[in-house]
């Protein structure tokens, strides 16, 4: 059974996430503030926490600080905060996805399954070497990258972002986390960069570069890979 942690201080919210989840034969643990949700997280491992920013005790942006202190597991934010720095900060902090509220339920538990799939699917670099899609196939270790059985030549700037974003498929990696990785702390602030090169790889990868497939632009936030 697929445990999740829900962490919100919202009664309300709270009743309709537990008797929605447990419908669909999921465990459910509620946490109404940081301090318990750590706490539970810490003794019952938890395959996915659904947190809410706002709790009464501490900032939810320093619950997934702590829980990432020691876990991989998936976090998705569920928030009333719609400014674009605060999901960034959050998606900055380690959190896997962000659904700003009022939410549908479908959606929720779309993002829910897609997430605890992504766990399920991930031997992630290095045991990850092999990525193919419809469109383009990625030899990690060869660094080969091949369209239409052709070989592509990638910079090696670009093999850089291709390996961050594949190895963690449907995953949204903020801008900031990317600058840095590949650039360093110094150009954490010049996006421009990434979409520079970000066009480039759609149009050595992508079947239809305007219209990508894969490799994912979320505006003002980062990107993903899909496959």
């Amino acid at each position: 059974m697929t445990r999740v942690l829900v962490v919100e201080d919202d009664p309300q919210l709270v009743r309709a996430l537990v008797i929605n989840l447990q419908a669909r034969k999921y465990g459910v643990d509620a946490a109404p503030d940081g301090t318990t949700a750590l706490r539970i997280a810490a003794s019952r491992k938890p395959d996915v926490v659904l947190l809410d920013l706002g709790l009464p005790d501490m900032d939810g942006t320093d619950v997934i600080k702590a829980l990432r202190g020691w876990t991989r597991v998936p976090i998705l934010v569920l928030s009333a905060r719609r400014a674009s720095d605060e999901k960034v900060a959050a998606l900055d902090a380690g959190a896997d996805d962000y659904i700003t509220k009022p939410f549908s339920m479908n959606e929720l538990l779309a993002r829910l399954r897609a997430a605890v799939r992504r766990t399920g699917d991930i031997p992630l670099a290095p045991e990850t070497t092999f990525v193919t899609t419809d469109a383009f196939t990625l030899d990690l270790l060869a660094k080969k990258a091949t369209r239409a059985g052709r070989d592509v030549r990638l910079t090696p700037t670009e093999w850089h972002l291709m390996e961050i974003l594949v190895c963690n498929p449907g995953r949204l990696i903020t801008q900031r986390q990317l600058l840095q990785e590949v650039w360093g702390t110094s150009q954490s602030d010049k996006s421009n960069y990434l979409r520079v090169y970000m066009a480039q790889l759609r149009r050595k990868l992508e079947a239809d570069p305007a219209h990508p497939r894969h490799l994912i632009t979320e505006p003002g936030m980062g990107y993903r890979f899909e496959r």
